[in-house]
């Protein structure tokens, strides 16, 4: 038989993780055994050649599943069932994109914006559903912007399982890419792990080393934040160091005491949060490679003109 379809994957996926936390490739095992999949199909390729069917469709699924806060990852490999994912199972036998659209969260995912009225109120329709009403444009730039999300999320969590040292040393690749220290990488260090005085790493703010940037790097967990004596700490550091910049990144995110204590100091402190922190490192290709491009072509008016 031919793979399913993606949107027949949602629910045996779901089900899956009903009983117990489940590994990648048992879900794997369990999805080829719920299809009756066979050794060829499993190596059906994409259009694009770049996957399987399976792998393409288990990954989505993964995806959707998350962001209808369905599922959750508590370790790398790990798939666990959410309290909303186990009352759905409770009274569904079936789980379509059209169940997950009476989720806010994933109608903000599904739909690029925040929540939809119409799907917050129970109705839909089919040009809700098929995004009728984006251009082809629009919705080559959501499906982009889809892709980079799922991405940032992955990058975040890889960023989290580092070691600190290892972590501090991404910051540093990251401002090196994105200009600062002249691309020179002998430029930026990473200082002592017993001797930082509250300072991970320094880099030259140019190529000719005239100002130096003072770097904190915090690897948290999502749901851990940076408060405003952790910054007060970093503006003490910088002072002992005669220093008037600095770049605090954290893998989490910054209370509102926090930003008050940075905007505030006498030195110039910037704040990276985790989004902020995945986008960059998307934007200036640091531990992301390109799989393909596409090119989105126009008519050339001036060829034709006589």
């Amino acid at each position: 038989m031919a793979v399913p379809i993606f949107e027949e994957f949602l629910y045996p996926f779901l089900l899956a993780t009903k009983s117990k936390d489940i590994t990648v490739s048992e879900m794997r095992e369990y999805i080829i055994d719920y299809f009756k999949l066979s050794e060829d199909d499993c190596k059906l390729k994409t259009n694009s050649g770049n996957s399987t069917q399976l792998a393409d469709k288990m990954n989505w699924s993964r995806q959707y599943l998350r962001r209808a806060l369905m599922i959750e990852i508590p370790q790398r490999g790990v798939y666990r069932i959410t309290q909303r994912g186990k009352d759905y199972l409770a009274t569904h036998t079936s789980l379509k994109k059209k169940d997950l659209m009476e989720y806010p969260e994933f109608v903000s995912y599904a739909t690029g914006s925040s929540v939809n009225k119409d799907y917050q109120s129970g109705a839909s329709s089919n040009k809700n559903e098929e995004n009728n009403e984006l251009t082809p444009t629009e919705q080559i730039e959501l499906a982009i912007r889809k892709f980079n999300d799922d991405l940032a999320a992955d990058i975040l969590q890889k960023a989290r399982e580092m070691s600190p040292a290892k972590f501090e040393q991404l910051v540093l690749d990251l401002l090196l890419a994105m200009g600062y220290g002249g691309a020179n990488k002998d430029m930026a260090k990473v200082t002592s792990l017993s001797h930082d005085n509250g300072v991970d790493g320094i880099i030259p703010e140019d190529a000719l080393g005239l100002d130096k940037i003072y770097i904190q790097a915090k690897r948290y967990k999502e749901d851990s934040h940076v408060h405003k004596p952790e910054i007060q700490q970093f503006i003490g550091a910088l002072n002992e160091q005669k220093a008037s910049k600095g770049v605090f990144v954290t893998t989490s995110s910054f209370t509102q005491g926090a930003r008050e204590s940075a905007s505030k100091a006498s030195s110039k402190i910037v704040l990276i949060d985790g989004n902020a922190l995945a986008q960059y490192m998307i934007e200036f290709n640091v531990g992301v490679s390109t799989k393909k491009v596409y090119a989105v072509k126009r008519l050339d008016t001036d060829y034709f003109e006589e």
